[in-house]
């Protein structure tokens, strides 16, 4: 686990990333960098190249892959020793709800729409984790409090 300090960066960078994709969907956010591709596949296929190519969607996804980790793999300020536990169920249930959400889409959606929701893919099970850490985080919180007052 990383120091939580690197918490604070991962969330800045999930931000910068969202303000990038509204920019990239609503003003056409564009910006020509020269890339080198080990493969690409446009007109033709080519290994080993380098192009002139917008980035803009290769640094929205760099910046939400990296604010995502960052977030995710950071310890909380306090860390309890029932967050390990937290961890390791918050795995267990995106694990399990991302396969429903494959297997949904491999039998109930074709074209373009399976493309997007397969790109969507990308990034849910970051967002399942934190969703499903977060709710049990403050379950557990509750529970410290309950007990906290009960001691007094």
């Amino acid at each position: 686990m990383l120091s939580s300090k690197f918490k604070i960066p991962g969330f800045l960078l999930l931000i910068a990333a969202i303000i990038l994709t509204v920019y990239y969907f609503l003003f056409n956010f564009r910006f020509e960098f020269p890339v080198f591709a080990v493969i690409s596949s446009y007109s033709e296929t080519k290994f080993f190249w380098t192009f002139s190519t917008n980035f803009a969607d290769e640094l929205i996804l760099l910046l939400f892959t990296t604010g995502f980790t960052l977030t995710i793999f950071s310890r909380e300020k306090t860390e309890y020793r029932e967050y390990k536990l937290v961890r390791r169920k918050a795995i267990y249930l995106t694990i399990t709800a991302d396969i429903g959400y494959l297997i949904f889409i491999f039998l109930f959606s074709f074209g373009s729409a399976f493309i997007a929701l397969i790109i969507l893919n990308l990034f849910l099970p970051f967002i399942l984790y934190l969703v499903f850490f977060y709710i049990m985080k403050l379950k557990v919180l509750g529970k410290k409090q309950k007990l906290k007052k009960n001691s007094n």
